[in-house]
C-alpha cells in the first residue's frame, strides 16, 4: 500500500449502468457518467474536450486515439490497453490498475489524486505535467519522460525507472529508494533532497565526480 502520502480513491457509486463506449455522443458534447465499460475496443477516435465522470473501463482497449482537453473525475481503468494513447487535460481521483500504458501521453496534463499501480508505462511521457498526490507502485516506467514537471507529494514504490528522464524537475522529497534503475537523467542541482538508498547514492556520486574510498 503507498506509503507517506494520501492518495483519495474514485468515488464510484453502486449499481453503476453498463455502456457503450459511443455512448459519449449521446449529449450535446462528448460526455459519459456513472457507468461501467467492459471488455470491448474503442478505436480510431480524435476528440477534442470529452468528459468522463463516475465511470469503470475494465478489460477495454484503445487504439488509435486522441482525447485533448479531456476531464476524467472518478475514473478506474482496470485491465485496460491505453498503449501509445493522448489523454491530455485533468486527471482527477484516477486509478490505473494491470494496465498496458506503454507510450502514454499525459504530456501538459494536470494529476491529482492518480493511483498507478502494476501498470507497464515504458515510454510514456508526463512533460511539463503539474503531479500532486500521484502514486506508482510496482510499475515499469523505464524511458518514462518527466522533463519540466511540478510534482507535490509524489511517491514511487517498487518501481523500475531505468533511463527515466527527470530534467528539469527537481526531486525534493521524492523517494526513489525502493525502485530501480541503472541510469537516470537528471540533473545535479535537481536531485537536492530526494530519498534514495546506499547503492543508489553510490551511483549519484558519479554525477557528481566524487571518488568513493573503501
Amino acid at each position: 500500500m503507498v506509503a507517506k502520502i494520501k492518495i483519495d480513491k474514485p468515488k464510484i457509486p453502486m449499481g453503476l449502468t453498463t455502456a457503450s463506449f459511443q455512448d459519449v455522443f449521446s449529449n450535446e458534447e462528448p460526455y459519459l457518467g456513472s457507468s461501467v465499460v467492459e471488455s470491448s475496443i474503442v478505436e480510431s477516435e480524435q476528440i477534442e474536450k470529452i468528459e468522463f465522470y463516475q465511470v469503470v473501463f475494465r478489460n477495454v482497449t484503445f487504439t488509435d486515439v486522441s482525447f485533448r482537453k479531456i476531464e476524467l473525475t472518478d475514473v478506474i481503468f482496470e485491465n485496460c490497453d491505453l498503449s501509445n494513447v493522448q489523454l491530455i487535460g485533468s486527471l482527477h481521483r484516477v486509478e490505473f490498475i494491470d494496465c498496458k500504458l506503454i507510450g502514454l501521453n499525459l504530456s501538459d496534463s494536470t494529476l491529482k489524486n492518480v493511483l498507478f499501480t502494476n501498470c507497464n508505462l515504458n515510454l510514456s511521457g508526463f512533460g511539463y505535467g503539474n503531479l500532486k498526490q500521484v502514486a506508482f507502485t510496482t510499475c515499469s516506467l523505464q524511458n518514462a519522460d518527466f522533463y519540466d514537471c511540478t510534482f507535490s507529494k509524489i511517491h514511487f514504490h517498487q518501481c523500475e525507472l531505468n533511463d527515466a528522464n527527470f530534467t528539469g524537475t527537481p526531486l525534493k522529497g521524492i523517494d526513489l529508494s525502493t525502485s530501480t534503475f541503472q541510469r537516470l537523467t537528471v540533473a545535479v542541482e535537481n536531485l537536492r533532497g530526494c530519498e534514495v538508498s546506499v547503492e543508489q547514492a553510490v551511483g549519484f556520486a558519479t554525477l557528481l565526480e566524487l571518488k568513493i574510498k573503501d
